[in-house]
């Protein structure tokens, strides 16, 4: 078939298109790289690389208008660090168009990202049309970032302590009380009212009894962050046990299981795609109530400093701390994907998610 389809010569020696009228005409090979119109990708490349250069030239060209007694910090170094994004943008798309291919997704966000801190940059340090102290333009991030390093990365690392114990803790309490209801009827008797009575008060409705009962403010944060984290992975868990085909179980029956074995082996396998959808919901869960923990009594974190922020005005400080949350939130839910991934390689093809 493939020598009939190029024209080659067939068992015979003879081509096995020469019964053709018209002889076909020359194929091309098919190029190693996405067939993308080489136009339009540097048609976006440069797009994204003038925007860039724009936010560079605005930055160094346009006074700053100043703010109380001295003029916004970095501002030059804000600038250089735009143009030689821009640079790298032309140099890439300009240079070597084959590999411009790999931009593309990220190519409209290359090209609005500069133009928001361009927005920015106008409204703050140009215009001033946002007042101070509660706005500041983006290089003042960069001066919290560099000036107050040490105690923002003591309260990211006691953040992600608090966070990573909290959320193991429910998450392991969530799911085995998820299981057992999921799979026993006398114990779903007694837990699930409990469950659908105590699941849906929010965790910082309980931070006064939090505060009582356990002896230390660290002690009543990891117990918070564990609620907020363990309901929706009960439930989750639950009903992932509860809906497994039941012909699943006859057929391990029939082949002698144990009850055991249809827990481990039947029950939780089939249920943990919705166990997964319950710990992305935790986690999130987790990190409205971390906030919340972290400013009543706790000495560090990123709760903490977002209070202590706010109490000397210093929001510039608290809008660097929400960008290093985000940024630890994304990375843990990125972390939590490839765990998921590879723990239902298995199921790949038959379970969409």
């Amino acid at each position: 078939m493939l020598d009939q389809f190029y024209g080659l010569p067939g068992p015979s020696g003879t081509s096995s298109t020469a019964a053709s009228a018209t002889p076909a005409k020359p194929t091309s090979l098919p190029a190693t790289e996405p067939a993308l119109p080489a136009a339009g990708r540097w048609r976006v490349g440069l797009l994204a690389a003038l925007a860039w250069g724009g936010l560079a030239a605005l930055t160094l060209l346009w006074p700053n208008q100043v703010s109380g007694f001295s003029d916004w910090a970095y501002t030059r170094e804000f600038g250089l660090l735009a143009g030689a994004v821009g640079v790298l943008l032309l140099a890439v798309v300009g240079l070597n168009p084959a590999r411009a291919s790999r931009w593309r997704v990220a190519g409209p966000w290359l090209v609005a990202l500069p133009l928001l801190l361009g927005l920015w940059q106008v409204l703050t340090a140009k215009l001033a049309v946002l007042p101070t102290p509660f706005f500041a333009p983006p290089q003042s991030l960069a001066e919290v970032y560099i000036d107050d390093w040490k105690r923002l990365g003591e309260s990211t690392w006691h953040s992600a302590l608090l966070l990573v114990q909290g959320v193991s803790i429910g998450a392991a309490v969530g799911f085995l009380v998820g299981v057992s209801i999921g799979w026993s009827r006398q114990v779903g008797y007694w837990v699930h009212p409990v469950i659908r009575f105590v699941g849906p008060i929010p965790a910082s409705a309980l931070l006064p009894l939090a505060f009582f009962f356990f002896p230390s403010s660290h002690a009543a944060a990891v117990f918070l962050i564990a609620l907020a984290t363990g309901f929706p992975v009960a439930v989750l868990t639950w009903s992932g046990v509860a809906s497994v085909n039941k012909q699943y179980y006859d057929v391990a029956r029939t082949l002698g299981a144990s009850e055991w074995f249809l827990v481990l082996r039947v029950a939780i396998p089939a249920a943990l795609p919705q166990v997964f959808v319950g710990l992305f919901m935790g986690l999130g869960a987790s990190f409205s109530i971390l906030v919340t923990a972290e400013m009543m009594g706790v000495k560090a974190g990123l709760g903490w400093y977002l209070s202590w922020a706010q109490g000397w005005a210093a929001y510039t400080n608290m809008y660097a701390a929400l960008i290093v949350m985000a940024l630890l939130c994304s990375g843990l839910i990125t972390l939590l994907f490839a765990v998921r991934d590879r723990a239902l390689s298995w199921q790949k093809g038959t379970v969409k998610w």
